[in-house]
């Protein structure tokens, strides 16, 4: 009994010192992670003021050597690979965040694949939130994925290959964002990754509508649909196919459906704070309503609960651009719309699906109003309907002509003196179709006499 007990003591006293020890490497472990922030907390303070020697120090810290590095050392690294990525990111370093993306490469090989593919992720999130920065990313992404092949990274590769798609997108690069896209949906259909096969559907099908290829942007579309159904789809991934079926709709006229998607996606984004597709989403809806004649609606939609929000601030401009285009269309006015453009070009000019559209519009408009103004007159001068319509004469004639080949406008261009011919249209004579029509039928009636008279004789 005493030596049992004996026992007992000595294995608690052993569990009692195994426990101290663990607590002090734990404590020692956050001693050291304290030390290690407080230190790049001072390089961060230190950037306020001289940027160049807050650079230089995160460099003499994740440029030095990983040979017989202890774990604190190398997590002291780790953290501030971090940090710097973050310190650039906010002072749009762009030069110092390649140099980053370069330096961390031999140090991953130092920590696990999980980690090291964790960090890189990291560093290189922050570099692609470097606005004005697209042809410097594309550059760095494609010399990565030429590292990781080299280092046998697949799964690392294949992300940066879905990040060099979206550059490549981002930048109109759509050729080339095909180029890498396609090779990798084969692969990840091999390999079976749903998710990320998903996203580069996604892709294909935004290249290849830009590109004007509509059968395959939307069979890519389908295959995404298809996709996304067999597995869970995180809600920002739903919103995104949801937008680009709202996409396809609109470039079929189908504008009531469109909007129903557009709409999807705007809540979707909404609920996942992803602001800027939200606003895309809602730019959209707006767009579908000035396409089906309900123009009036515009401002009710901007006053709702859930759009109100995005009315204010950075984004403002990009709504404001469609509220002025819908008031520009119940008045009809050209000259309305073509300031709307000058005011707003980048909000317009640089979005391709609102251009597509609004084009359509506007020539739409322009047909209507020249056929309004020429319709009391047999014989107008050019250069009267220029004046009226308040457009240029060139821009005039060029419709005129177009109208009058199109057989909208019966007339012709007497450009020698000037002048639009415009012809009468006389109104069809039923009684001559119906004469026409009772002649043919019975001289069918007589045809069908004959042939049973001839053979009855």
């Amino acid at each position: 009994m005493t030596g049992t007990a004996t026992l007992n003591r000595e294995k608690d006293q052993i569990a009692a010192r195994a426990k101290g020890a663990a607590g002090a490497a734990v404590a020692a472990m956050d001693v050291d992670e304290t030390s290690i922030e407080d230190e790049f907390d001072q390089f961060d303070q230190l950037a306020e003021t001289n940027i160049d020697e807050a650079i230089a120090s995160y460099e003499r810290v994740v440029t030095a050597a990983d040979d017989g590095a202890d774990a604190a050392a190398i997590k002291r690294k780790e953290v501030a690979f971090g940090r710097a990525a973050n310190l650039f990111k906010k002072h749009s370093l762009t030069n110092a965040m390649k140099d980053l993306m370069t330096a961390v490469r031999p140090f991953l090989s130092v920590i696990s694949k999980a980690k090291g593919g964790k960090l890189f992720r990291v560093i290189l999130d922050n570099f692609l939130e470097i606005d004005n920065a697209v042809a410097d990313q594309v550059a760095v992404t494609t010399e990565c994925i030429e590292w990781t092949k080299e280092a046998k990274r697949r799964f690392l590769r294949q992300t940066l290959e879905i990040v060099l798609t979206k550059l490549h997108t981002k930048a109109r690069q759509f050729k080339d964002a095909l180029t890498v896209s396609q090779p990798l949906i084969r692969e990840l259909k091999r390999l079976d990754d749903k998710m990320q096969l998903i996203e580069v559907q996604l892709m294909e099908s935004i290249a290849y509508y830009a590109l004007s290829n509509y059968p395959k942007s939307r069979g890519a579309l389908v295959s995404a649909r298809t996709t996304a159904n067999a597995i869970y789809c995180p809600p920002k991934m739903q919103s995104a196919l949801d937008l680009q079926s709202g996409i396809m709709g609109a470039q079929e006229q189908d504008f009531k459906t469109a909007f129903s998607y557009f709409y999807e996606a705007f809540e979707g984004f909404d609920s996942t704070t992803t602001p800027d597709q939200a606003v895309l989403a809602l730019k959209y809806m707006l767009l579908c309503k000035i396409m089906t004649g309900e123009a009036d609606t515009v401002p009710a939609l901007l006053s709702g609960k859930l759009a109100l929000k995005y009315t204010t601030g950075a984004d403002a401009r990009i709504l404001e651009s469609m509220r002025v285009i819908a008031t520009a269309n119940l008045e009809r006015s050209l000259e309305d719309f073509e300031r709307a453009f000058k005011d707003y070009k980048t909000e317009l000019e640089d979005d391709i699906i609102i251009m597509s559209h609004l084009d359509r519009m506007y020539d739409d408009m322009l047909q209507k109003n020249l056929l309004r103004i020429v319709e009391p007159y047999s014989r107008v001068e050019i250069a009267h309907v220029a004046k009226l319509i308040k457009l240029d004469m060139a821009v005039v004639e060029t419709k005129l002509s177009q109208m009058i080949l199109d057989k909208t406008l019966p007339g012709i261009l007497d450009q020698g003196a000037g002048n639009l011919e415009v012809f009468e249209v006389a109104d069809e004579d039923k009684a001559y179709a119906a004469a026409l029509k009772t002649m043919e039928h019975t001289s069918q009636v007589v045809e069908a006499l004959f042939v049973k008279a001839k053979k009855l004789s």
